[in-house]
């Protein structure tokens, strides 16, 4: 019994091993294309490509909705040129102290020449009387002399440091700023500036512009979105920015949101671009930056879209304004999906040098 019993295990376990053979040899094919199948779909096929140096994204409609790629067609424009510069506004302290020590000195000097007229003619009558039979002393009529000779010596010495006062303040603040300074009526300009009800501001052009008389200027604080302050011209400027190179100038601003020391951004019209420029208003949520750029997607077909610089020199309202001959009037730019165009050719570039 026993044996029989063994033989039943023994042709049962035989016919078990054939069966799991018989099973691996058949489903090899099967398991094979699974994992064909399984490699195919994880394959992305390249929205990336080259055509005349430039980088094409590809998507088609489909999936240009599913990604919400919204585009806007460009409008043409034309735009005043306007200079751009720098500025500060100064403290007039210096001025203030130069303007008090000349006015004193020409009192100085004013009081001097009244003593030396007094004591002129007191000399000039000693002398008469000395020389009439000596009705007075030589001792006395030489006492007179010097007392004359001492005050032609302090009307000098007045007169000396007032012209040096006269000198400095024209060497460090201009001969339009010196001469109202040195009027004892203040004249309405520097009125202001001495009450705080304007600010004197030094601005600086490049060393070819020449500020005319009359010019305006727009200004606001630096990192600021205050509104722009209207700034008259007083005269050119012997004083120099350290930090900035070119010709020189005073304005005069009103002194309500404006503080001694702050750094000034600088916007004129540009009169060496008399005529207005042709180009496009760039919609600033179209513009993507990569590699410290501004950039831009055109859609040049249906499908693909190219990614275009721009320059972000000239900004207006809503965006830039840019003369680019790679953007005209009608052209689609990609204002919604920009930064997912911008991903998916950065993707491409990485799988590129990676070889993968």
């Amino acid at each position: 019994m026993n044996r029989k019993l063994t033989l039943i295990i023994g042709v049962q376990a035989v016919l078990v091993i054939l069966l799991f053979w018989m099973l691996v040899f058949f489903g090899k094919d099967e398991y094979n294309a699974y994992n064909q199948a399984q490699t195919e779909d994880v394959i992305t096929p390249s929205r990336v490509s080259q055509s005349k140096g430039s980088t094409l994204v590809t998507l088609s409609p489909e999936a240009q909705t599913q990604s919400d790629i919204q585009t806007v067609s460009l409008i043409g424009n034309q735009h005043q040129q306007t200079l751009k510069t720098l500025g500060s506004v100064i403290s007039i302290d210096g001025l203030i102290e130069l303007r008090t020590r000349y006015l004193n000195a020409k009192a100085n000097a004013n009081i001097a020449h009244a003593s030396l007229t007094n004591s002129k003619q007191e000399y000039q009558r000693m002398l008469t009387l000395n020389k009439d039979d000596k009705n007075v002393s030589d001792h006395v009529m030489f006492s007179a002399l010097a007392a004359y000779k001492a005050d032609q010596a302090k009307v000098q010495a007045a007169e000396t440091e007032a012209n040096n006062l006269s000198d400095s303040m024209r060497q460090t603040w201009g001969v339009s700023l010196a001469n109202d300074a040195g009027k004892e009526i203040v004249s309405s300009n520097l009125q202001a500036l001495l009450q705080h009800k304007q600010v004197l501001l030094l601005i600086t052009f490049p060393a070819d512009r020449i500020v005319e008389a009359g010019e305006t200027i727009s200004v606001e604080p630096t990192s600021s979105e205050a509104k722009p302050i209207n700034a008259k011209l007083i005269a050119a400027s012997p004083q120099t920015d350290p930090t900035i190179q070119g010709r020189t100038y005073y304005f005069s601003a009103a002194a309500e949101n404006l503080r001694a020391g702050m750094r000034l951004s600088v916007e004129m019209k540009d009169s060496s671009h008399d005529k207005l420029a042709s180009g496009v208003t760039i919609p600033s949520k179209a513009v993507v930056w990569y590699a410290g750029k501004p950039w831009v997607y055109k859609k040049q077909d249906k499908e693909n879209f190219v990614r275009v610089p721009i320059n972000t020199d000239t900004e207006i309202n809503g965006g830039w304004f840019n003369e680019s001959k790679a953007l005209s009037a009608g052209d689609d730019l990609v204002v919604n999906g920009a930064q997912l165009l911008l991903s998916e050719e950065f993707k491409y570039q990485i799988k590129n040098e990676n070889q993968d």
